[in-house]
């Protein structure tokens, strides 16, 4: 089997890469680093020659509502014709829990490669996540001085090897559609998760919870971004994590 692995590079793509050779399952990462641009196009049809199936893990910075949707839009319809040129049989893409209820740049774009899924020419299954254990740390490292804002969101955080393992698991099987979305075996508070993550690495920096206004920080903090339903829930707990990554 050969898997094709958008955003193969990334944090959860990195895993998903590795998981999939560590069960014998050839993994081709895609990313710019490897000559393969989701946006434009560029490469897509070499690297997925031969694919059975593709994996779509990847992201954008771009914080916008143009920037999300419009990145989504792109690499999502680009992706599927490619694996639709390829043969592949089955397309699985990781969204984000909240993608439906939240109207904020990155839930909307992630809506939007939803909808781009369900209705493209490539059989599929949809995973959500919530926020992964390290999200708390990368909000602490793009934040410069001794305080920290951190916006008031409630979430239960879940490590990014489990939902790598979820995705290789659901790559091998048939396509399934819209399947229960994973989540951390904890609610937690992000600035919370910030607090704790600074004192693992010893830091004496203040976060300070910012709420954001209106309807979405009124959505973000009221548990928009926790799962609704059956869904399957992760083992490795925050200071679990902070333990291994310490």
């Amino acid at each position: 089997m050969r898997v094709a692995v958008a955003g193969g590079t990334g944090l959860v793509g990195g895993l998903v890469v590795a998981q999939l050779g560590a069960a014998g399952v050839e993994a081709v990462p895609l990313a710019r680093s490897r000559g393969v641009d989701l946006v434009s196009g560029r490469g897509l049809d070499a690297a997925l020659r031969g694919a059975d199936a593709v994996v779509d893990v990847s992201s954008t910075a771009g914080a916008s509502r143009r920037a999300a949707v419009g990145f989504f839009e792109a690499a999502t319809a680009n992706l599927l014709a490619a694996a639709q040129r390829a043969g592949a049989r089955h397309a699985v893409v990781l969204s984000v829990v909240g993608a439906d209820r939240v109207e904020l740049g990155h839930y909307l774009g992630k809506r939007r490669q939803e909808e781009l899924l369900a209705r493209g020419p490539v059989p599929w299954t949809l995973l959500r996540a919530t926020q992964f254990h390290e999200f708390a740390a990368q909000l602490l490292d793009r934040s410069r001085g001794p305080v920290v804002p951190v916006p008031v969101v409630t979430s239960r955080p879940v490590a990014a090897r489990e939902v790598a393992a979820r995705l290789v698991e659901l790559v091998q099987r048939a396509p399934a559609g819209t399947v229960p979305p994973i989540a951390g075996p904890q609610t937690l508070r992000v600035h919370e998760a910030a607090r704790r993550t600074l004192a693992a690495r010893g830091s004496r920096r203040l976060v300070v919870p910012v709420r954001l206004p209106g309807a979405v920080g009124a959505a973000l903090a009221g548990g928009a971004l926790l799962p609704v339903g059956p869904h399957v829930t992760g083992t490795v707990t925050l200071a679990e994590h902070l333990e291994r990554e310490g």
